[in-house]
C-alpha cells in the first residue's frame, strides 16, 4: 500500500468538498468548513504537496463530441510480457477514442474504455486497432447503456463514513 496522509477532520472536509465542486472559491470553501481564507489556502497546499490533490480535471459529454457510444472492451495480451506492456499502453493511449485503460490481475490483461461514434466505429476499432496486432490474444466488447460518477473518495474510518455532508444522508 502506498504510504497514507494524515487528515484531520477539517483536511476531510476540504476534500469531499472540492470533490463535489472543484470550482469553489477558498472564500466558500473555507466558510463552509469553518476556517479562514488563509488557512483553507495552506490546507490546499499542503495535500497538493503531499500529493492528495492530483490535479483538476475538466469532464466533456462524449456523446455532445460525436461520441455517443461507449464501451469496455476487455483485452487478452500473449504472450503478456513487460517489453510488450509499455508500446501496447501507449499505442492505445494514443488512440482518439480512448478514455482509460487499466491494467488487470485475472484473465483479461486490459480493460479499456472507448467512446465511438456508432457500432461500425467500434467495430472498425476493435477489428483495426485491437484486434490487428499481433500480441492481442482476445477482445471482448461491453456495451456501456449508463455511467454514474461516484464518490467523495475519502480514506477509511468512522472519521469519513459519518461527515454526512453531501452524502445524501439526512
Amino acid at each position: 500500500m502506498a504510504d497514507s496522509v494524515v487528515l484531520d477532520p477539517v483536511d476531510l472536509r476540504i476534500l469531499r468538498l472540492l470533490q463535489n465542486d472543484a470550482r469553489i472559491t477558498y472564500r466558500d470553501l473555507a466558510s463552509r468548513v469553518g476556517v479562514a481564507p488563509s488557512t483553507c489556502l495552506d490546507r490546499i497546499s499542503r495535500l497538493r504537496r503531499s500529493g492528495v490533490i492530483l490535479g483538476h480535471q475538466l469532464r466533456l459529454d462524449p456523446a455532445k463530441l460525436g461520441r455517443g457510444l461507449e464501451a469496455l472492451l476487455s483485452v487478452q495480451v500473449r504472450p503478456h510480457r513487460r517489453e510488450l506492456v509499455g508500446p501496447f499502453v501507449e499505442r492505445i493511449r494514443a488512440l482518439p477514442e480512448s478514455r482509460s485503460v487499466f491494467h488487470l490481475a485475472g484473465p483479461d490483461d486490459y480493460l479499456v474504455h472507448v467512446a465511438v461514434t456508432d457500432t461500425a466505429d467500434l467495430q472498425r476499432l476493435v477489428l483495426d486497432e485491437f484486434t490487428a496486432r499481433r500480441e492481442v490474444a482476445r477482445v471482448e466488447t461491453r456495451l456501456i447503456f449508463q455511467q454514474w460518477e461516484c464518490g467523495p473518495l475519502l480514506p477509511p474510518g468512522p472519521e469519513a463514513d459519518d461527515q454526512g455532508e453531501s452524502s445524501g444522508q439526512s
